[in-house]
């Protein structure tokens, strides 16, 4: 994809660049700004934890935590190029880790970070907002868990394991930052280019339909028992034994 300034009439085409040839760090400065501008990556979502860390025996951090309007939890996972061919295999671990979290955790985990970023809000209030529960709904907390991974760009490899996994019903995505330079400022594209979105709609309704079809397969068997000589057989079976007699 090639991006243009657009000005009296002409079109001058923007110079891609990189993170690194730019001097932008992965955490001082791509985390920094994306957690302040979450929608970038991750619309309808809510950054309640940075560098999360809150677990036994291992030292993996999570980049952003989140929640995201439907009460579930987001893993979030940065790099700034393309170097993290493993990201996705990381990224579940974490969701797996995490999928236990309360409410309640979720809570204190938010305060954590309101008071570390200095934020005027009240953490329970706040998620409860942007989630619309109220406190008899708890229960409909992170019921399920997002994976978000956002890079510079994705090896085949990945993108590959991606697809794969959302074909099994794990929810996750990849969304392209690609960096480019006009005069003296860097601008970023983010793009989602895992689920495409024009199609995603699509994918969805496809793959409820597949799981409507085998439900309908598995409910169409016949599960009946027959007693036979004091044991009892299904269909198949007793055909078996009636044949052998």
């Amino acid at each position: 994809m090639s991006l243009y300034n657009i000005a009296n009439k002409n079109l001058t085409a923007l110079t891609p660049t990189t993170f690194a040839a730019e001097g932008l760090q992965e955490r001082q400065d791509l985390q920094e700004a994306l957690k302040g501008c979450i929608d970038a990556i991750a619309p309808d979502c809510l950054v309640i934890s940075e560098e999360f860390s809150d677990w036994e025996d291992s030292r993996r951090r999570i980049d952003l935590l989140a929640i995201d309007r439907n009460a579930n939890l987001v893993v979030i996972e940065l790099k700034r190029d393309d170097v993290g061919a493993h990201m996705e295999l990381q990224a579940l671990r974490y969701a797996a880790m995490i999928s236990t979290m309360t409410f309640e955790k979720a809570c204190d985990y938010f305060e954590q970070y309101i008071e570390k970023e200095g934020l005027d809000i009240v953490a329970r209030q706040e998620i409860l907002d942007f989630v619309d529960l109220d406190e008899g709904s708890l229960d409909d907390f992170g019921n399920d868990v997002r994976i978000v991974l956002a890079s510079a760009d994705f090896g085949k490899e990945l993108t590959t394991s991606v697809l794969w996994l959302r074909d099994k019903g794990i929810d996750i995505s990849c969304v392209r930052l690609a960096p480019y330079r006009y005069k003296d400022d860097v601008l970023i594209n983010a793009e989602q280019i895992i689920p495409v979105p024009e199609i995603e709609e699509y994918q969805v309704r496809f793959r409820e339909k597949r799981s409507e079809q085998r439900k309908a397969q598995v409910g169409t068997k016949d599960y009946s028992k027959f007693e036979y000589r004091g044991q009892l057989y299904n269909k198949r079976n007793l055909a078996l034994v009636l044949m052998t007699d």
